[in-house]
């Protein structure tokens, strides 16, 4: 099935980046699969979306961080009649607190939606991504580029996601898709409340960027077909110098950063 409009699909839409990243894609004449858990947020964003922009904007609910939660907004998504040209993998949350202390059933709901739903999602929508030599992105993070005390599984689910987006977009260097490991810093997007992390030194007594402005970078490098993204210099250069310094002392660097203050 093929469709003369071009569709995204957005996991983790109905706020912060994810939710500007749809409205990016709606911007520039996409219409946009708005996939998250509340479903007032989704109706509201969609209306915003087909006002604003005449985009056809659906809103879908999905529990992601089940076993089966992929399979069955893929199949939705089919049951509807719709063809995605685009698919942004953005829906994620961390765990902030030592490993020792942690829920291990949150941590592997976090895993689930961070990484399985990742792989699954991109496999089950790749054969019409690929026909219509269309985008990947997913959303990584910073936190891919060393190991995170205080967060040890959330930046381990990113390293993942980092490497497996490297690894498809060299395989699929020859269909004309482009895959984009997004990887922003520390965001004003909720997520820092979700993590419980506002004590932090990531975070604590930090403006940060807006979500609309990550959002829209990232979106950027996308459209380009940049394979790694990560907005911001210092971002950068912080990303980077873990390359040229023992393992131990990064480590030992990202342990003081996130700590509790």
């Amino acid at each position: 099935m093929t469709s003369n409009r071009r569709t995204a699909l957005i996991t983790g839409a109905s706020s912060g980046i994810g939710k500007e990243l749809a409205s990016n894609f709606a911007r520039d004449g996409y219409d946009v699969i708005l996939v998250a858990r509340s479903e007032s947020r989704l109706q509201l964003l969609a209306g915003e979306l087909h006002a604003r922009y005449g985009v056809a904007a659906t809103a879908i609910v999905a529990d992601l961080e089940s076993a089966n939660g992929a399979s069955e907004l893929f199949n939705e998504v089919k049951r509807r009649g719709l063809f995605v040209n685009a698919l942004a993998n953005n829906a994620g949350y961390g765990c902030f607190g030592e490993f020792r202390d942690a829920d291990l059933e949150r941590e592997l709901a976090m895993m689930q939606l961070n990484m399985n739903t990742v792989v699954i999602l991109t496999r089950l929508f790749l054969p019409e991504i690929i026909s219509a030599r269309g985008k990947i992105m997913n959303t990584c993070s910073t936190a891919a580029f060393q190991p995170g005390p205080s967060m040890a599984v959330y930046y381990a689910t990113k390293a993942f996601v980092l490497s497996f987006s490297e690894a498809i977009a060299a395989e699929l260097e020859d269909t004309g898709v482009t895959v984009t490991a997004f990887c922003p810093g520390p965001t004003a997007s909720g997520f820092q409340d979700k993590a419980n992390m506002q004590d932090s030194a990531l975070v604590k007594n930090r403006k940060l960027p807006a979500a609309e402005d990550v959002a829209g970078r990232g979106y950027r490098a996308m459209l380009r077909g940049r394979r790694v993204y990560i907005p911001g210099i210092k971002n950068w250069l912080m990303a980077l110098s873990v390359r040229f310094m023992p393992r131990r002392f990064v480590t030992r660097i990202s342990k003081s950063l996130s700590r509790p203050v």
